[in-house]
């Protein structure tokens, strides 16, 4: 039997690495752009934080100062339904004998009501009614 024996020259030689085109950059550059962007992303975001400490610090300070003027303005609010709320008990009750108006603490101090409660613009049931369900109809 005749062995198998190579060409003369020798075989062509084995192709064992990858012939692939160039594409890119390294990879550390691509690492170093990353951390760029990503520092500059933490630099937006701190200046925006700060920003938004400094825009809450301001409105803090401007609620501060506009209080006295917005505790006046409720103030004089409350003396003026105060004084409304004595002159329709005057007209209400002019002619029950013995009743005087304000009072109702049985003390001279003025206390601030806890709430406000402004009356409707119509009234939910008319005199007429009222009158009608308290038993004295007019004649």
């Amino acid at each position: 039997m005749v062995q198998d024996l190579p060409p003369l020259g020798g075989y062509e030689p084995v192709q064992y690495k990858r012939n692939l085109p160039f594409r890119g950059f390294r990879p550390g550059y691509y690492l170093i752009a990353m951390g760029v962007v990503s520092a500059y992303g933490c630099y937006v975001a701190m200046n925006g934080i700060k920003e938004r400490r400094e825009m809450a610090r301001e409105k803090i300070w401007t609620r501060i100062h506009l209080t006295p003027m917005l505790q006046a303005e409720a103030d004089r609010d409350d003396v003026r339904r105060f004084w409304a709320a004595e002159k329709r008990e005057k007209e209400l009750m002019k002619g029950v004998k013995g009743w005087e108006t304000g009072g109702v603490y049985n003390s001279d101090r003025f206390v601030r009501p806890t709430y406000t409660v402004s009356p409707p613009t119509e009234s939910v049931i008319s005199e007429k009614d009222y009158l009608k369900i308290v038993g004295k109809e007019e004649k």
